[in-house]
């Protein structure tokens, strides 16, 4: 073939190629990815639009997202027992918490409930919180200055590695919780504070030694409880347990032992109504075991471990949830656990869940109400306590390729600042505080976040924690 035929057939090619971009359109997939492409019935061929074969289309770069890294130090791990160490930290850089419009005393209030003789922290959120990741950093933080000791509230059955203590059980344990959108809801709906329970299945047998050893208890019905070497110091210790449960309607015995010795020997209270089973040592038991025996489980609505003063912050991880099932739950089993715990203030991390699954602002501000309308439904069950809100980090979707920002994000954000200002709630943008829009990437090339760009490490969550504390304690010692 004669070379000028050669190049017009090039030409022509590439005439073609280059004239179907014009073609191409962005088509919007599930989880709000986005490919450019050409579409016909259900099949989608992807193909560059002519701004993105011309490279226009690129995300920005983040530039700020590693000072922001940067900020609290190296997420080494280390434990961090002092104030911060402003003369190192450019505080301008941090993402500081907004407080509502018209209270400049929040932070005043807040301090004064933090040095009282004792605060109790509820910090409900969702899968970001498994493992008491966040929580736990901030605990120890907050319990090295004001005082206080132990992980607080403990799940019996676990469903996720639990670092603050180790929480083991026999095998006829269930757990149920209200967030779960794959179990029917309990009859009464009342699963107390932390929106879950755990019951024991068939009959309790008690064994004549059930602390004997493992294979006289594997036999028995029993919580064992003992301190995680995993966990932060002073969360290793505890002498105040609580075993909260209600709904038992026939007589249940349970035998409490520390190692050979009989701390405890009752019948719980069978009057359907809620109790705390609450047992006392003179210093944390190296190991504690509850062993049962009884013909129907009552509802347990978990463990409670506590030192006797100080800060308790309590790591209420609800996987899948979006803050909306508050408003489901039974009021009266609800307020009855919170009348015996007096928590003092609450902080509510939600809305990552969500973002996949919007398709429009529209769908933003309904789901922001809605939310809204959950934390007020928390607030009149408990209406001394104050409240702080943890906005959703930055998270990733891919479009043409590159990891950046979910669209409606940013949005999402600035709305649940407004209703948190607008119903007198302080709050901190997570978002921002990672740097803001297409922040994710570089905390994964990092390895602060999991490649599923949504998730934290553990030396992430490190990191966002302090960032937190560090905004929290400026206001605080102000």
């Amino acid at each position: 073939m004669k070379p000028w035929k050669i190049a017009l057939f090039i030409l022509m090619v590439m005439g073609g190629l280059l004239l179907a971009t014009l073609f191409s359109r962005p088509v919007v997939l599930r989880g709000m990815r986005s490919e450019d492409g050409l579409t016909g019935g259900k099949i989608l061929i992807k193909y560059p639009t002519l701004n993105t074969f011309l490279g226009s289309t690129a995300p920005a770069i983040n530039t700020r997202v590693d000072s922001v890294i940067t900020l609290a130090g190296k997420p080494d791990g280390e434990l961090r027992t002092s104030p911060p160490d402003f003369s190192s930290i450019d505080t301008a850089g941090l993402e500081r918490i907004a407080y509502p419009a018209g209270d400049p005393g929040f932070p005043v209030r807040l301090r004064a409930l933090l040095e009282g003789e004792s605060c109790r922290i509820l910090h409900y959120g969702d899968s970001q919180l498994e493992g008491d990741r966040i929580s736990g950093y901030l605990r120890q933080r907050l319990q090295a200055i004001f005082g206080g000791s132990g992980p607080g509230f403990i799940p019996i059955k676990q469903v996720y590695e639990q670092l603050a203590a180790h929480v083991t059980v026999s095998e006829n344990w269930e757990r149920l919780a209200a967030f779960d959108p794959t179990q029917e809801p309990v009859s009464d709906k009342n699963y107390g504070l932390y929106a879950s329970l755990s019951r024991f299945t068939g009959r309790a047998v008690m064994t004549s030694d059930s602390s004997a050893n493992d294979g006289a208890a594997a036999n028995s019905t029993f919580i064992r409880i003992n301190p995680s070497f995993s966990s932060y110091p002073a969360l290793r210790r505890f002498n105040t347990i609580g075993l909260h449960y209600g709904n038992a309607i026939s007589p249940v015995k349970v035998v409490v032992r520390s190692g050979d010795s009989v701390v405890n020997e009752t019948a719980l209270i069978a009057d359907g109504s809620y109790h705390c089973l609450e047992i006392r040592t003179g210093g944390t038991p190296e190991e504690l075991m509850f062993v049962f025996e009884g013909g129907s489980s009552p509802d347990f609505y978990g463990l409670t471990l506590d030192g006797t003063k100080g800060i308790s912050l309590d790591n209420i991880a609800m996987r899948g949830a979006s803050g909306t099932v508050f408003s489901r739950l039974n009021p009266a089993g609800f307020k009855a656990l919170a009348g015996r715990l007096n928590p003092r203030i609450l902080i509510f991390q939600y809305g990552g869940n969500t973002v996949p699954y919007m398709n429009d602002s529209a769908a933003i501000d309904n789901y922001t109400r809605y939310l809204a309308g959950n934390i007020r439904w928390v607030k009149r069950q408990i209406p001394d306590a104050m409240i702080l809100f943890i906005g959703p980090g930055d998270m990733s979707t891919m479009i043409n390729g590159n990891m950046v920002t979910y669209p409606l994000l940013p949005y999402l954000d600035v709305k649940l600042r407004e209703a948190c200002s607008g119903n007198g709630w302080a709050y901190w943008s997570m978002f921002r505080a990672m740097g803001g829009e297409n922040a994710m990437p570089a905390w994964v090339d990092q390895g602060l976040a999991a490649t599923d760009y949504t998730h934290f490490s553990p030396k992430g969550s490190r990191l966002i924690a302090e960032l937190f504390f560090t905004s929290l304690y400026l206001d605080l010692m102000r």
